[in-house]
């Protein structure tokens, strides 16, 4: 019998420890959405090896799989099921095999998960991995299991973490949400905000640059606002600018980037701390949604677009050499053509090195998807996706041709995965450059850039 456990305001603790019990087995993670998840990825994957776990190279070789869900779109829904359904019949040729569903899908739809996939031996929310193993132990000896808390027990800097790049590390800063964007799950899924100590942040970054790590991402669903939920000189007030300073400074590490700002929240105390501190990479990612203001009250965004562009200069202003990407929702409930026609003005003026463009996908439990009778029709959304991708890709081929013949300093990230003989490596402001010969992942140079491309640049080493 499937037993389901909800446990209200969990007290923050440590994950206990624990004798390795599954030495010889081996495990594979599938990870679906954003940064988080494949931060929260990297600590399951640390609690496996602890346990005595090796990784394996996909489903049919595992002992162990773990899909760590998204709900933010539904084509992640999709793959997620699709998944789910591959495994059946390999779980029913090995029927030892332990398939665990975790993440942001999980928290939400636990129910239907179990419904639509009975194989699943443990579902488990996002506020609760420190306790995968001992949930597994459960459905291996009891049968499977439901549990999602409604509340963060442990924070993922806590836990182990197996890292996919030595080089570089993520940090999670911040977990949760307390923006009521109308379109977004992440409050329902992550919970409310709730910051780490800035001491504890710097003492896990000063640890990792003494394990050889050069570059750290610092996580957060709106990093503006941390430490507002902290009493720090008797105050609450945001403090991510002082926290840049902190990070940047420690020895060893030489690149810190963050995601994700809020253009409401973005003030010029954290610009200014970009650009003094010279660890902090020149990059930007400033989530615009929409251009129309009508929208961005519809989305409950807290901005309009005056706003936003006058933020986008402030920052430019401050920040030489700053490159900024940024997020577009098309077809929001409501869009009208004039309302994607002033998007497409904002675009153009902003002039985005490159933008993540998304189809607004209604997902249960939002308030957005309730407004079924302003949904906007599906070849009206195609259309107006077509024409910001034509737009924008003529802009991020214009920005990165701005490049041309410039040198740069490049982080190698190793062998493309297209191709072995060209190394991947990225500049401080987040831009790709694909450079001939062997390059070992985690190391500096400068390139001279040849080629500008609309996705990415081509270089020879200097």
């Amino acid at each position: 019998m499937t037993q389901s456990v909800m446990l209200p305001n969990p007290t923050l603790r440590e994950p206990a420890r624990r004798l390795p019990t599954r030495s010889g087995q081996r495990y594979f993670i599938r990870t679906f959405g954003c940064q988080m998840n494949e931060h929260d990825s990297e600590r399951i994957a640390g609690l496996f090896e602890i346990d005595g776990m090796s990784r394996a190279d996909g489903f049919e070789s595992a002992d162990v799989v773990y899909i760590n869900t998204c709900t933010i779109r539904e084509n992640a829904d999709n793959r997620m099921y699709g998944n789910l359904g591959q495994l059946k019949a390999i779980k029913d040729l090995n029927p030892e095999m332990v398939l665990v569903v975790g993440g942001c899908a999980a928290q939400k739809d636990r129910d239907m998960i179990r419904e639509r996939a009975p194989w699943v031996d443990v579902v488990m929310g996002t506020h609760n991995l420190d306790r995968v193993l001992d949930l597994m132990d459960h459905a291996e000896s009891w049968g499977p299991i439901t549990e999602v808390v409604d509340e963060l027990q442990a924070m993922p800097s806590s836990l182990p973490v197996r890292r996919e790049l030595e080089h570089s590390a993520w940090v999670t800063i911040q977990v949760g949400c307390n923006n009521t964007c109308t379109f977004c799950i992440v409050p329902s899924v992550r919970g409310v905000e709730v910051s780490r100590r800035p001491g504890d942040i710097v003492r896990e970054v000063e640890r990792l640059a003494a394990d050889g790590v050069v570059e750290v991402t610092l996580l957060g669903q709106n990093v503006d606002t941390y430490g507002r939920d902290l009493a720090l000189d008797g105050r609450r007030r945001p403090i991510f600018g002082e926290l840049l300073r902190r990070v940047g400074e420690v020895e060893g590490i030489r690149r810190v980037r963050f995601t994700s700002p809020h253009p409401n929240d973005f003030k010029d105390d954290v610009a200014r701390a970009m650009a003094e501190t010279d660890a902090v990479c020149e990059q930007l990612h400033f989530p615009l949604q929409s251009g129309s203001d009508r929208v961005l009250a519809a989305m409950h965004r807290g901005y309009n677009r005056r706003k936003y562009l006058d933020r986008l200069q402030m920052a430019r202003e401050i920040i030489p050499g700053l490159a900024v990407s940024t997020d577009v929702i098309v077809g929001f409930p409501g869009e009208t053509e004039e309302d994607f026609e002033l998007t497409l003005e904002v675009v153009e003026e902003a002039r985005f090195d490159s933008a993540f463009m998304f189809i607004f996908s209604p997902r249960p439990g939002t308030a957005a998807a309730k407004l079924t009778s302003d949904f906007v029709p599906e070849e009206a959304i195609r259309d107006r996706f077509a024409r910001l991708a034509e737009l924008q890709n003529r802009v991020s081929g214009e920005k990165n041709a701005e490049l041309l013949g410039a040198t740069v300093e490049v982080l190698s990230e190793g062998p493309s995965r297209k191709n072995e003989t060209v190394a991947t490596t990225r500049t401080r402001t987040g831009k790709v450059v694909h450079v001939g010969g062997a390059h070992r992942a985690g190391a500096f140079f400068d390139v001279k850039v040849e080629e500008a491309h609309q996705h990415h640049l081509v270089g020879s080493r200097v």
